[in-house]
């Protein structure tokens, strides 16, 4: 599978190793014809946000031992739909987004000022944060 780019049209970036996620399960938001539901935004899970996708049918949390699934907790970064992070959006639960290790075509489905109104990227130089 080629690179793939993220929001910024920079190489994409690694969301998650542990818990591994992504639809191809190699730690990043990849996406390809397979992947209808567009595994495409790398969302840092809140409490909050797992608790709406667990009212909208999306049940992030309970593990599912038979698919390899460990069930996720506040703090895990995870590969998610893109319509399903928009509709938390849009629902008020803004879950924090890894603009460097979203994909690009989370753009098709996701209004890019959503994403980055919940942008949780440090800059590479995190020295200015400390002023």
């Amino acid at each position: 599978m080629e690179l793939q780019a993220n929001v910024h049209g920079d190489p994409l970036e690694v969301c998650s190793l542990d818990p591994l996620t992504g639809f191809y399960r190699d730690g990043c938001t990849t996406t390809g014809p397979d992947d209808v539901g567009s595994h495409t935004v790398c969302t840092v899970l809140t409490a909050e946000f797992l608790e709406h996708q667990r009212q909208i049918g999306n049940d992030l949390a309970t593990p599912m031992p038979a698919y390899g699934f460990p069930g996720l907790v506040p703090g895990d970064r995870w590969a998610v739909c893109a319509d399903r992070w928009f509709q938390s959006y849009a629902a008020g639960v803004k879950a924090p987004v890894v603009l460097r290790a979203t994909n690009i075509a989370a753009l098709d489905r996701v209004p890019e000022d959503a994403l980055v109104e919940c942008a949780a990227d440090a800059p590479d130089d995190a020295s200015s944060l400390l002023d």
